[in-house]
């Protein structure tokens, strides 16, 4: 089973996990030098008692400065020092906490970095806190990487070194062709060229996919990462068509298949003969339902044999439907547009359902077709006028991918 976050990978790479330095520089004050630590030479006459604090499970920030003698004066004023200082009350075991006070006790910095690339800095000013926020530039080491699927691609993926977030990044550039759920077999294989990322000699995770291929079941598929004059990022082909699809060929994010499209099937409740036009796909009470592809709701309402369900339309052509929700999502009603990847709906087990699943169907002109094997409809290609700066940049990206072998150079990162 695959948990998919149905953002656009090329998109989210950097933000996945707030560990990349997508996020600039800035100060919410004007007189403040951005030194790396935080503080001017001027500040430094305050370092004379420096605590570095692991945050223990249970914790939190109130309990922490309690159980260092910081007054709940002092954690009020860190709190209100600027909207930054809300990611204070998320902290996790692990993470590390810097303090440093006078000989009074006074607190007068307050370093708190919620991933490695990452710094949040408390500055006393006066009576408040000054609070900058710092991005630390890491070091890119580009990595080719090989990966053989005897069991799942989770432990596959991790065989080689690779977390479960890059693993979840790479399922994304092809869940509009490979349905990860059950398409998934044994012998499957894949080769990625991707970013390694190190801060001060220390590897901290990983950045841009800068090259895939995958081979499921013979069928091989391969995407190139490319930015765009704009700055716009996604994945192509080589021939230059987008990976993205106009529909996902599965609408939840947590799945596995109980009942697959069969014209003949018996139905579980009424023990005869009835078709089933589409897919069931069994998940907890709750899981997210999201829409298929960009449209409008048709249909946001009840029936006996239904429960809660929803029909978009996409254009004249196709449509979708997803029945025996929960409830719906927020906003969901007949009219409202809808974009790819939205949720509409949770999972339930209203109407005619023998326990909590969703059924999902797809329909092409009026007519219902298989949602894991049906043809769809591709997104734009690369635009005519960047096509000879793609395959430029393609020809060296696709050279490392078929060599295998990690080149060995060190980048600094950019954004």
């Amino acid at each position: 089973m695959l948990d998919l976050p149905r953002k656009d990978p090329a998109v989210a790479d950097f933000s996945s996990l707030d560990k990349y330095p997508s996020i600039p520089q800035k100060t919410t004050g004007s007189n403040t030098v951005a030194e790396i630590d935080g503080m001017t030479n001027n500040e430094r006459r305050f370092s004379s008692n420096a605590l570095t604090v692991i945050v223990e499970p249970r914790d939190n920030l109130a309990v922490i400065f309690q159980r260092e003698g910081i007054s709940a004066k002092e954690l009020q004023s860190v709190l209100e020092s600027d909207r930054l200082a809300q990611r204070l009350k998320h902290i996790y075991p692990g993470q590390k906490l810097f303090f440093e006070r006078q000989e009074d006790g006074t607190l007068m910095r307050l370093i708190y970095s919620p991933v490695p690339l990452e710094s949040l800095v408390f500055v006393r000013r006066g009576s408040s806190f000054e609070v900058t926020e710092i991005a630390h530039q890491p070091e890119i080491q580009i990595k080719v990487m090989h990966g053989l699927i005897d069991h799942s691609l989770f432990v596959a993926s991790q065989r080689i070194g690779l977390d479960d977030e890059t693993t979840m990044r790479l399922a994304q550039i092809f869940q509009w062709d490979i349905d990860f759920v059950l398409d998934i077999r044994k012998g499957d294989e894949f080769d990625i060229v991707v970013e390694e990322l190190h801060l001060n000699g220390d590897f901290v995770g990983y950045g841009n996919i800068l090259a895939a291929k995958f081979v499921n079941q013979s069928d091989g598929y391969l995407a190139i990462r490319y930015v765009d004059r704009d700055g716009a990022a996604g994945y192509f082909n080589p021939t230059g068509e987008s990976m993205k699809k106009a529909f996902l060929r599965a609408p939840l994010e947590f799945t596995r298949i109980s009942s697959n499209f069969n014209m003949k099937r018996v139905h579980p409740l009424w023990n005869r003969t009835m078709p089933h036009r589409g897919i069931d796909y069994v998940a907890p009470v709750g899981t997210p339902v999201l829409a298929a592809g960009t449209g409008q709701v048709r249909v946001a309402g009840y029936t006996k044999a239904n429960g809660n369900y929803v029909v978009i339309g996409h254009g004249t052509e196709f449509e979708t439907k997803y029945l025996h929700l929960s409830k719906f999502g927020p906003g969901t009603k007949q009219g409202r547009k809808v974009t790819q990847g939205e949720v509409i709906g949770f999972v339930g087990s209203t109407g005619w359902a023998t326990g909590p699943h969703l059924h999902y169907e797809f329909l092409v002109n009026g007519n219902h077709r298989n949602p894991r094997t049906v043809p769809l409809p591709k997104s734009n290609p690369i635009n005519k006028a960047e096509l000879e700066r793609f395959r430029s940049h393609m020809q060296p990206t696709l050279a490392l991918l078929a060599s295998g072998k990690s080149p060995g150079l060190t980048t600094a990162a950019t954004n």
